[in-house]
């Protein structure tokens, strides 16, 4: 992310000769008010009561209250994700802080930049098992790029600011700020800018020109070149440089689960989406490659498949503002380090300048344009006479528009929802990709509709995922923060369901969730959704779905809750299975055309 972004937040005012005298607990929240902050989620607690004193008093801070800290969390993630901002969760100690431990460790996965503000028990009581003490700067040291452990309040202005500095420069990410309750009552003057003095943290963005010259060199001789776009250009905010270079190259792109709207669905170079749930020209095309040129992409095991046998005969270009990342997985012959909005640039211009010698691409494009032709993503109807998921997906995507954000829950729904809406630019696509959280939906769809009030925000949920955060609907009721959420209920939780029909002999151990199929259902989502104060629908029907999904866009005063009842039968097509080849899909195409792809 470049370091205007991080600070997408105002310059600070000239230092004061006489710095005003404040307690820590006012510190927290001058801090975020100098620090651009508008909006924080969160949910009291006694170790960071002296905070939420002077945040009452706050006009610049709108604090929402969340009912469970993971919600916070997911906010927090949700309203980084949909706005390019740093989102800020607040929580009190011990189990509070702990609460957010799933939300942090899903941000680190996915490089989202959040900044977690908890409170701490008295410095005097640390470590003599005080009621509510947690180490949670040592629980969550794996998990954040940092954890800032505060007892001084004159120390509370530069903990702050350098966890803003941290989260949002380099690979973003999670910073936590523990505060203990005498610092935050205790005073001292507040001193602003503080100095941030963060030794060893320089993150490179200006990649070496050498390296940058024989990436070009390589694109230009590459036969089978392939733009592998992770969710870095999204981080980055490089899709017009990626647009860019992609039409200079004629390349074909791929976009990861991270990366959907990185680069036009409609665009005439793009493959879809690579990986286990890939479309298929992606998967191949990514197997055959003789160059993989890798943006902001990890080589995550759900893209790769088995690692030792991933694009075998392809070099590597490997591009990552995370020098960490470069090697880890698969060498690379040409590893650069640095902003993708910064190497895009300098790349476009170094492939133009020997392009006139660029290899011809044209049997490449015909082999993954018969590809295209010979597997198009499609779907079959259901047999039991539910309504099929994916059409209900599609139908939310082409009626929303690619205007609209989609915040997805993990499962089966997740993969549809990447696959069979459409999505033309960033920040659009919500999801928990690495750490692959249920729960993150309706909380993450809450805070990019805080983030972006003007557009329409879809949760797009299982009913295992709903039931685990759906008490976020009382904050966005109260709040008015009217989220839509389609609930795709096929009364099981259906990726788990889909592994036991594939490799368990269809033993369905404790995969029946009862939310849908019966006349019984536990619970019934629509009573729930209006004792929190939504508009609530059922949709049984594919002739009702157009309608319940116009309605729940007109509706802008309160929440909409789609109860979707869909088939437990339909499953998410591609499949390349855990721990196998890529080639396992090549293989399939040569003997069994039909293989994981319905008509």
């Amino acid at each position: 992310m470049p370091a205007e972004t991080a600070a997408a937040l105002p310059r600070p005012p000239a230092r004061s000769a006489s710095a005003p005298v404040l307690t820590g607990a006012q510190a927290v929240v001058r801090s975020l008010e100098m620090l651009g902050v508008t909006d924080v989620f969160g949910l009291p607690g006694g170790a960071i009561l002296p905070v939420y004193d002077p945040l009452m008093d706050s006009t610049a801070l709108r604090h929402i209250l969340v009912r469970h800290e993971q919600g916070a969390g997911h906010a927090a993630e949700g309203y980084a994700s949909a706005s390019n901002r740093i989102g800020v969760a607040i929580a009190t100690s011990g189990p509070g802080a702990t609460n957010l431990v799933t939300a942090i460790a899903d941000a680190y996965m996915d490089s989202v930049p959040i900044v977690c503000i908890t409170g701490q028990v008295f410095s005097n009581l640390m470590g003599t098992d005080a009621f509510q003490e947690a180490d949670i700067v040592g629980i969550t040291m794996p998990i954040t790029k940092h954890s800032f452990l505060v007892k001084d309040p004159a120390e509370i202005p530069g903990a702050i600011a350098a966890a803003f500095e941290i989260a949002g420069t380099g690979r973003p990410g999670p910073v936590l700020v523990d505060i203990t309750k005498d610092a935050q009552q205790a005073e001292a003057p507040f001193v602003w800018p503080p100095k941030i003095d963060l030794p060893g943290y320089r993150p490179v963005t200006k990649a070496h020109g050498k390296q940058i010259q024989a990436a070009a060199q390589l694109l230009a001789e590459a036969k089978k070149p392939v733009l592998y776009v992770g969710g870095g250009v999204i981080r980055s905010q490089a899709s017009a440089e990626l647009l860019a270079l992609a039409e200079t190259t004629g390349a074909p792109v791929v976009t990861t689960l991270m990366a959907r709207g990185a680069f036009p669905d409609s665009h005439a170079q793009h493959l879809g989406m690579p990986g286990m749930h890939g479309t298929v020209p992606a998967v191949i095309a990514l197997q055959e490659a003789d160059l993989l040129v890798s943006l902001g992409a990890r080589f995550d095991d759900r893209v790769t498949g088995k690692a030792a046998l991933f694009a075998p005969n392809a070099q590597v270009v490997h591009v990552d503002i995370d020098p960490a990342e470069i090697g880890k997985i698969r060498a690379a012959e040409v590893p650069i380090v640095g902003d993708l909005k910064d190497v895009l640039v300098d790349l476009d211009a170094a492939f133009r300048a020997v392009a006139d010698d660029r290899s011809d691409t044209t049997e490449w494009w015909s082999f993954l344009d018969g590809l295209r032709d010979e597997f198009p993503l499609g779907y079959t109807q259901p047999t039991d006479g539910l309504m099929s998921p994916q059409y209900v997906i599609q139908r939310i995507g082409e009626l929303t528009g690619p205007e609209g954000v989609y915040a997805a829950g993990v499962g089966q729904h997740q993969m549809w929802a990447a696959q069979f809406i459409k999505y033309e630019r960033p920040n659009s696509w919500l999801n928990s990709g690495g750490a692959g959280t249920m729960g993150y939906s309706v909380p993450a769809a809450m805070g990019a509709k805080v983030a972006q009030p003007d557009r329409h925000v879809w949760a797009i949920d299982g009913d295992g995922c709903f039931q685990m955060t759906n008490q976020e609907l009382a904050t966005c009721a109260i709040n008015k923060i009217p989220i839509k959420v389609a609930i795709i209920n096929n009364s099981s939780l259906g990726m788990v369901r889909q592994w036991q029909t594939l490799f368990y002999d269809g033993r369905y151990s404790n995969t029946d969730l009862n939310t849908g199929h019966d006349t019984v259902r536990i619970p019934d989502f629509v009573k729930l959704a209006e004792a929190y104060g939504c508009l609530a629908i059922r949709v049984e029907k594919e002739e009702d779905v157009d309608a319940a999904i116009k309605t729940a866009l007109e509706t802008n005063d309160r929440p909409v809750v789609i109860d979707f009842v869909v088939s437990a039968d339909a499953m998410v097509w591609p499949m390349v299975p855990q721990g196998v080849s890529n080639s396992y899909v090549q293989y399939a195409r040569d003997h069994a055309p039909a293989f994981d792809q319905e008509d």
